[in-house]
């Protein structure tokens, strides 16, 4: 019952539309202001029980004016014009308190509780209106400095002034406490949100680009490029794969190359390798870029054996799949490229020759160059496959690597 009627007062006002932020600010704001309204019924109370009939008048009237707001605000749903007069009654009703006690001492300092509205500003209207409400509570404490020696004593005993002092600041001061550690939890809650989204667009720029590579577009770097002068480059690729996919429905030849490449990424991660990229069916890994490094050919031959034997021996969606691959070793260019949709990529002739290896090679054969032969040919055993015509390169003498030597 009790959480019923709760949820029924925070819901006063609230509109379908709003956000949950504007919800959340909409139910405080009800919620404070009943309270409030509540509190200035038992202030009242008490200065008529001391004969201060007009000082009691003052936050009876506040009471009145706050609840029939509140009535307003329930059947218009005027956001703005609730929330302004929300702002404006704690403002200057306890001014007026204090002129009616007779100035600072005789008031207990009531006039602090006007405090609260630039703290309710700052909380529901934001920094830029919150200023202006300040400056007008500063304004108002300053008048009622100025006005205390005219003021008069009051018909309130001194145990009764001092526990009003006592409550004044008292209650000032928690709703001050309250509204900063309500500001602090809502800067965490943002802060842990920014933290966990950066965390987000970090993975998945990691999951886009090299490591060392995201870290300079991190940093704004205008253009990114490097040339490597050692680097080997590999490319794979379905032997077959047109044909194959035509008799495939749609979701069928999706996953199939899914489980193909998911297999090879977990290569490219074992021998530390980056992938460059997937077009259609073909899948293009480097070594030496963006890290060099002095194995970079052994590290492709190794990763180009393990998959031609796990290709060999494993069938996807109940098919034999056979793929041909080609290397090359030499001198690359690397680097980022696009506005929208950028991708690292390489550039060059060993890329173009690397490319070249694979297309003119045989179905489960790794194809590779003189450059990268020469770089592996005393730890991994090598067929001569002769001369080969390649377009824009013209003869060119190509191997296979059948197998790491013991």
């Amino acid at each position: 019952m009790i959480q019923n009627v709760a949820a029924r007062i925070a819901s006063i006002g609230a509109n379908p539309n709003d956000s949950e932020d504007d919800r959340l600010k909409k139910s405080i704001l009800v919620i404070s202001s009943l309270m409030m309204a509540s509190m200035a019924i038992g202030w009242a109370s008490v200065y008529f029980a001391f004969r201060e009939y007009l000082a009691g008048s003052i936050p009876f009237s506040y009471a009145i004016l706050s609840f029939l707001s509140i009535g307003w605000f329930a059947r218009n749903r005027q956001y703005g014009f609730f929330r302004g007069s929300q702002l404006l009654l704690p403002l200057l009703l306890p001014f007026f308190l204090l002129l009616a006690l007779g100035g600072f001492e005789n008031s207990s300092a009531v006039v602090l509780w006007s405090l609260s509205s630039p703290l309710g500003a700052l909380l529901f209207a934001g920094r830029r209106q919150a200023n202006s409400w300040f400056i007008a509570y500063l304004a108002l404490v300053v008048i009622a400095a100025l006005l205390e020696p005219f003021g008069h004593p009051s018909n309130l005993p001194p145990v009764v002034l001092t526990i009003f002092y006592v409550m004044n600041i008292g209650c000032v001061s928690i709703f001050t406490y309250v509204l900063l550690q309500y500001f602090l939890s809502q800067k965490e809650a943002t802060l842990r949100l920014l933290h966990l989204e950066q965390e987000k667009s970090e993975h998945l720029l990691l999951n886009i680009f090299p490591a060392e590579v995201a870290a300079r577009l991190k940093n704004k770097e205008q253009i990114i490029a490097d040339r490597y002068e050692n680097a080997s480059i590999m490319f794979t690729d379905m032997v077959n794969f047109t044909p194959m996919s035509a008799d495939m429905r749609p979701e069928e030849m999706v996953g199939l190359l899914n489980d193909v490449f998911c297999y090879f990424d977990t290569l490219t991660e074992k021998y530390d390798l980056e992938k460059i990229n997937t077009i259609a069916d073909c899948y293009m890994v480097a070594a030496g870029v963006p890290r060099p490094r002095c194995d970079h050919a052994h590290a492709l031959a190794h990763m180009a054996l393990e998959l031609r034997d796990y290709i060999g021996r494993t069938k996807f969606g109940g098919r034999q799949l056979v793929f041909r691959t080609g290397i090359n070793s030499g001198p690359v260019v690397a680097g980022v490229i696009g506005r929208t949709k950028f991708a690292y990529d390489l550039w060059g002739d060993t890329v173009n020759t690397a490319s070249r290896m694979e297309s003119h090679g045989a179905g489960g054969f790794i194809q590779i160059s003189e450059g990268t032969y020469d770089l592996i040919k005393n730890d991994f055993i090598c067929e001569p496959h002769g001369l080969i015509n390649v377009k824009g390169k013209g003869d060119m003498n190509v191997w296979y690597v059948l197998d790491k030597k013991t």
